[in-house]
């Protein structure tokens, strides 16, 4: 039977897209921030700029599918699609002239004292030319193909994201008398950007760090690609399309066929904006917008440079530590040290107790990669089981899996085909995968498998033993280092057979009777939260003490937060650590006065799903792979699992405070989504949380005497 669910009143939700945008905001400022270190901040730009144009690609390519289709119903936020996009188009615009602004006015004048500097083709001297010209005819030229714009050669696709060169020429008299060539021409040019950096040094200038960008690189030379043509003038544009991936399931279909056309369309996609260097002519600006089928709201000019996203390549090509963040290398497992070149095995470290893993904290590679690995080399090991949703074109894991199989083990994978943008990567896997004899699935049908489990099981001398891993991040050894997750080793009987339920649901449609301890989506979680909230609202009406610390990467549910609003009401202290969207309004006399939100953003992206309940002195900890949105509640397979050993339990209860206390890199949010201030205690001792957990696990973790004294940030 399906549950009833009350909604809130649409004043009391933050629209969903425009919460995102207040979340961008708040990335915006780590590079504003002055106390972060330079390169960090060109860093942050890079990150904000990637965020916009995945934005565009999905949320804002949505609503304008919506606004084509005519659909003028308000969202359970009262804006209808026209509505939300002019408020979307206002702050976006908004945000690129502050983003602008602080990278050409502030950063860049950084960067030049510092030695670093992005030349223009004008500031170049001879020995830089010649580089250049070098590079050019080397390493560029074979892979540009000038497309002409003419009537007999219609305007090409210009590829989304792609740094595209449009130059207007004109033929010059000597030679329009000895050709048929046309007299004036427009030419595209892609830049390829793909197989080059964007950034090219000039290693004609020891002691500087100097840079020149492709394009403009390309600029430089095309008088030896247009030979008998005057260039008159040469711009960059960047087009952003929707690039969101509806994939239409037909039972009768593979899906795996069926991504593959979705991702062949998605490169079709409309586009949804036009980023363009200010000088482009007012009639060649018209001739885009016609071609593209934008409108004005859809234009936003550039200066210096057309995609900041790429600053990305312009950090990791300097190595100044002096510029960047200290390094926090992972920390050892406790648990798992002693067995680290001593010849025990990670199954007897796991099988004497439950073991947290914190990461990035702590190695990811010196525990769920071991584990995987160990599983692959030792012949006791007869199957492994997991979810496989973000893989690395490299991934060990992956690898691991494959050479598993090869050597006669029984391995199951479930590859998530639809995990977007990176459908590629996973199908290249699945497929290499399926060669090597591994089963691979794809999941329930209309179904995103997102939870995180592997299963290994394994022949002991009292018969066949099942160790498990659950956690809150993909198996992804690349993200693994830059977000911070948790996750669980454990040999207990009942998460064994839950995992083993679990993987039978997935690979063969089986329908286990009941779980133990799992709590999966769509079936389980959404129930499961409701009643534990619930439960507090009980003990708050009953004049108990009922608190929750719920920590995700959004909140956007309406039911969930029609019935945190019912908990505020009722006394129950609930305090939120939403790292992006939160669609609830905190802090409403009569509302939500009992309500905190904390958003934190540091170093590493926070990723962890903690739902924590008081309950009347007999507390429940859940970790889970869904965050409170309804795609996670009722559209995913996601997997929420109780921690029993109350010793990690409170660790993680612990982290949760430590992050409540932080005020400098914690964000207060007000009802309108906007930051209050740094921290709940903004007066109090300096936290920062991220620096501090590393601390404590580096004590923890004896590894002797520290060289920076951590708390000093």
């Amino acid at each position: 039977m399906a549950m009833s669910r009350t909604l809130p009143h649409p004043e009391d939700l933050i629209n969903r897209e425009l919460a995102w945008l207040d979340f961008n905001e708040r990335v915006l400022e780590e590079a504003e921030d002055t106390t972060v270190p330079l390169l960090e901040r060109v860093k942050f730009l890079s990150i904000v700029s990637n965020n916009w144009d995945e934005f565009f690609m999905v949320r804002v390519a949505g609503i304008w599918r919506q606004i084509d289709a005519g659909i003028n119903q308000p969202g359970a936020d009262g804006l209808t699609p026209r509505q939300l996009m002019d408020r979307i188009s206002q702050r976006l615009h908004l945000g690129s002239q502050r983003q602008h602004a602080l990278f050409h006015d502030v950063i860049e004048p950084m960067l030049n004292a510092e030695g670093i500097a992005i030349l223009s083709p004008a500031d170049l001297q001879a020995p830089d030319r010649a580089f250049v010209s070098e590079y050019f005819e080397r390493s560029l030229m074979p892979l540009i193909t000038p497309l002409a714009v003419d009537t007999g050669h219609p305007f090409p696709r210009l590829a989304n994201r792609a740094m595209v060169l449009v130059a207007e020429l004109e033929a010059q008299e000597a030679l329009e008398e000895e050709s048929m060539l046309p007299l004036s021409e427009l030419s595209i040019i892609h830049v390829p950007a793909s197989v080059a950096t964007r950034f090219l040094r000039l290693p004609t200038r020891p002691g500087v760090h100097a840079f020149i960008t492709l394009e403009d690189v390309v600029r430089m030379q095309l008088e030896r690609l247009f030979s008998g043509y005057e260039v008159k003038n040469c711009h960059a544009v960047r087009v952003t399309r929707d690039s969101d991936l509806v994939v239409e399931e037909d039972p009768e279909e593979d899906l795996m066929k069926t991504v593959e056309e979705s991702l062949r369309n998605s490169r079709r996609g409309a586009a949804v904006r036009l980023q363009y260097e200010r000088g482009l002519s007012p009639a060649l600006l018209d001739f885009l917008i016609e071609a593209l089928e934008l409108i004005p709201e859809d234009l936003y000019p550039t200066e210096g440079f057309t995609s900041f996203s790429d600053l990305m390549e312009l950090y990791m090509q300097l190595d100044l530590p002096h510029l960047k963040d200290p390094p926090l290398p992972p920390l050892p497992v406790p648990a798992l040290e002693p067995t680290l070149g001593h010849g025990e095995s990670i199954f007897e470290a796991i099988s004497k107790r439950d073991i947290l893993l914190h990461h990035p904290y702590q190695s990811f590679d010196d525990s769920v990669v071991r584990f995987i690995r160990e599983a692959v080399e030792d012949p006791k090991v007869l199957a492994i089981k997991m979810t496989l949703y973000r893989l690395s074109p490299g991934s060990p894991i992956a690898a691991a899996l494959e050479r598993a199989a090869e050597r006669g083990k029984q391995v199951a994978a479930i590859v998530e085909l639809r995990a977007r943008f990176d459908e590629e990567a996973n199908i290249a896997w699945a497929r290499r995968l399926e060669r090597a004899g591994c089963h691979v699935v794809y999941g329930l049908p209309y179904f995103k498998t997102h939870g995180k489990a592997c299963l290994v099981v394994r022949q002991e001398s009292d018969g066949l033993r099942r160790y498990c891993h659950l956690g809150t991040g993909n198996y992804n050894e690349r993200t693994s280092r830059l977000y911070s997750d948790l996750g669980l080793f454990t040999a207990r009987p009942e998460f064994g057979e839950d995992l083993s339920n679990l993987f039978n649901l997935l690979t063969g449609y089986t329908r286990p009777p009941k779980f133990n301890q799992l709590l999966l989506a769509p079936q389980h979680f959404r129930r499961a939260l409701t009643e534990r909230i619930q439960r507090e609202i009980d003990h708050a009406k009953a004049g108990k003490a009922a608190r929750m610390i719920l920590k995700m990467n959004a909140l956007v549910d309406p039911s969930i937060i029609e019935l945190l609003y019912q908990a505020s009401q009722a006394g129950v202290q609930v305090d939120l650590i939403v790292r992006g969207t939160c669609c609830l309004r905190s802090g409403v006399k009569g509302l939500s006065e009992n309500i905190r939100v904390l958003s934190i953003l540091d170093r590493f992206l926070e990723h962890a799903r903690v739902y924590h309940f008081a309950n009347d002195g007999n507390p429940e900890t859940l970790l889970a792979s869904g965050d409170l949105m309804p795609r996670n509640l009722d559209h995913r397979v996601e997997v929420a699992f109780p921690l029993v050993d109350h010793l990690l339990a409170a660790e993680v209860v612990e982290t949760l405070e430590l992050q409540l206390a932080d005020n400098v890199k914690g964000r207060v949010l007000g009802a309108e989504g906007q930051v209050l201030r740094r921290g709940f205690n903004p007066n109090g001792p300096l936290i920062r949380s991220q620096l501090r957990a590393y601390e404590y696990g580096y004590l923890r973790s004896g590894a002797g005497a520290m060289t920076q004294k951590l708390t000093d940030f």
